[in-house]
């Protein structure tokens, strides 16, 4: 049997996908270690990984046997190196081949060259910028009056008022927005007569919109005068809007050649930023410009390729280099130790991590938990739900009884707005009542995936009299829907949530634009969507719900991570109810989820 043949029947068993194997037969020409090596970086980079390591392309016990037949097909000891820098599909970098091979990583000519971009942007061309010590000192004193020993939000904006890019990592409530809206204040008062044309971005609506209202709260309290006040933007738009994505086609308003017209870019979740938007982002940007990038890195990464900020955050933990830490101390007057490790210094000097949660004390089952699993801590995990706290609940899901308990109590929840949706209240008020609560879910298929779970909802709702079908359709007064596929031209992005309601115009889907207001759009023009009773946790990104519930599988899976849990941990702002098997839910604490990339390397080389 032929490599391409073996291949092919791997697509019959689901262990790759046909788009794999066609770019394997159109770029190997016929050679059967290329075609195996490239369908399986296609299948990489479908699960979000970066390149594919050679030391990967081995036969593996897990491995589905029609893998394992395709390297017996090729035998043992294949020199990888030398063969696919032989292949006329394979480069070092140097031509325009599909598949480049740098060092022991292999990767598609695209991601190769987005993280080349990445890695250029946040080490080469994040240089120091000038100030005067003795006026940011007392203007950072002036806006942060702590009086802790570290004030990390202090340091945080002292890091960004004096590199062109910065990071700021930080759990919940530890303060990002209030951090970033001082700071912003400080470079308006620091400014003087010159005017900063300042944006505000995030990867998806519902991020921007949250973004916008915090961020404006924040303000607020800020000691600022009209003028500066009016300097600051009022909304926040999503990445896509904000590079003039164009209907219809993957080309972009904003590039190199057409750069953004901005002096200063907040870009809030950017733990959810895959390399290619990241690439793109970069390549938009003005050389003046500075860039603060806000987000958690703990959090699931991007669904797309690449961890962008979880690579870049990898370097946090080691410090300041001596040198920025004696000058962070001078600005802040907090007592910072320096490393004199130069590994990554323009990186490490232009990262800080928030480490005070301000919304999640010692009294806060959610917050309790959220750092038991980050750490991994098994134990802690357990006795969290000892009852002595009154946030958080776990319940089993062995039984049908308990599946059925678990769908009433998600009627309970979304109860207070299935109540404004009968009384006809404004569209924004429904909106803002679905927001209370929250089904999530680790899976999309299965009883207790989306599909599954929306089905059974819409059914229980149907028979509580709850919601009334239209005729022949899916619709129904109260369908909660998120979109899954961007479409500037109506402005409504990935990750949107809708309500569709009639207002006297028939049944229309209504959404909270990022502005703050509300627009509505007719069931048919909508783009691609999904019902939204339950959403997965890489959707809820971006997201915070006072009431979060996370269905967990009863079998482990691949896709339940830590990072899963974090992250469905700290949607919950007051409360969290999780379904699940202590089992599953200790087991996947103790799996992190990886995304194999050469950012780190890059950053060291840099």
């Amino acid at each position: 049997m032929t490599m391409q043949e073996l291949l092919l029947n791997a697509v019959e068993e689901r262990a790759l996908r046909h788009l794999d194997v066609q770019f394997a037969i159109m770029v190997a020409d016929e050679n059967p270690a290329v075609m195996l090596a490239a369908a399986l970086l296609s299948k990489d980079a479908g699960e979000g990984h970066v390149c594919l390591p050679l030391s990967r392309l081995v036969s593996e016990e897990n491995m589905p046997p029609v893998l394992q037949a395709c390297f017996a097909l090729l035998g043992e000891g294949v020199a990888w190196q030398s063969l696919l820098l032989h292949s006329p599909a394979v480069s070092s970098g140097e031509s325009q081949t599909p598949l480049i091979l740098i060092g022991e990583r292999l990767y598609l000519n695209r991601l190769w060259r987005n993280e080349l971009t990445v890695a250029r942007f946040f080490s080469e061309t994040n240089a120091p910028l000038p100030c005067d010590e003795v006026q940011l000192r007392q203007t950072l004193d002036a806006l942060f009056t702590s009086g802790e020993a570290i004030d990390w939000q202090k340091v945080a904006a002292a890091v960004a008022l004096t590199r062109r890019i910065s990071v700021i990592s930080g759990g919940p409530g530890t303060g990002k927005t209030t951090t970033v809206a001082k700071l912003l204040a400080a470079l308006i008062q620091l400014s003087g007569d010159h005017k900063c044309r300042i944006r505000l971005a995030a990867p998806t609506g519902k991020a921007a919109a949250r973004l916008t209202e915090s961020l404006g709260g924040a303000l607020q309290q800020l000691p600022l005068t009209e003028s500066q006040l009016a300097l600051f933007p009022n909304e926040a738009s999503t990445l896509h809007r904000l590079l003039g994505a164009q209907p219809g086609s993957q080309r972009l308003r904003y590039h190199a050649g057409n750069p953004l017209h901005l002096d200063v870019l907040v870009v809030d979740e950017a733990s959810m930023i895959d390399l290619t938007m990241m690439s793109r982002l970069i390549e938009a940007l003005p050389p003046h410009a500075r860039v603060i990038f806000l987000g958690d890195r703990d959090q699931l990464a991007s669904v797309e390729a690449g961890a962008v900020l979880g690579d870049i955050c990898t370097y946090a933990s080691q410090g300041y280099t001596t040198g920025r830490a004696e000058e962070l101390s001078r600005l802040t007057g907090c007592t910072l130790e320096g490393d004199n490790n130069p590994l990554a210094g323009a990186l490490r000097d232009s990262l800080c991590l928030l480490q005070k949660s301000y919304r999640f004390g010692s009294d806060s089952g959610i917050g309790q938990l959220a750092s038991a699993v980050n750490r991994g801590d098994r134990h802690n995990t357990r006795t969290v739900f000892d009852g002595s706290f009154s946030d958080i609940e776990k319940k089993s899901l062995q039984t049908g009884e308990e599946y059925q308990t678990m769908l009433d109590d998600a009627l309970q929840g979304y109860q207070h707005f299935l109540t404004h949706v009968q009384q006809k209240n404004a569209p924004e008020q429904v909106i803002a009542a679905f927001g209370e609560y929250q089904l999530l879910c680790a899976l999309r298929e299965g009883p207790l995936g989306v599909s599954g779970l929306n089905d059974r909802l819409e059914q229980l709702l149907v028979q509580k009299r709850k919601i009334t079908r239209l005729a022949h359709s899916r619709w129904y007064e109260g369908r909660p829907v998120m979109i899954s596929r961007n479409d500037s031209a109506l402005g409504l992005f990935n990750g949107d949530i809708g309500i569709a309601l009639d207002r006297g115009q028939g049944l229309r889907v209504w959404f909270m634009m990022p502005d703050g207001n509300v627009k509505s759009v007719q069931p048919s023009r909508l783009p691609e969507h999904d019902t939204a009773w339950a959403m997965t946790v890489h959707k809820s990104q971006g997201s915070e719900f006072n009431h979060a519930a996370l269905i967990l599988p009863t079998q482990l899976s691949p896709v339940i991570t830590r990072e899963l849990i974090y992250t469905a941990i700290t949607r919950a702002r007051q409360r969290l109810s999780l379904y699940t098997d202590e089992r599953v839910l200790v087991q996947a604490i103790a799996t992190r989820t990886e995304r194999r990339s050469g950012l780190s390397a890059l950053f060291e080389t840099a």
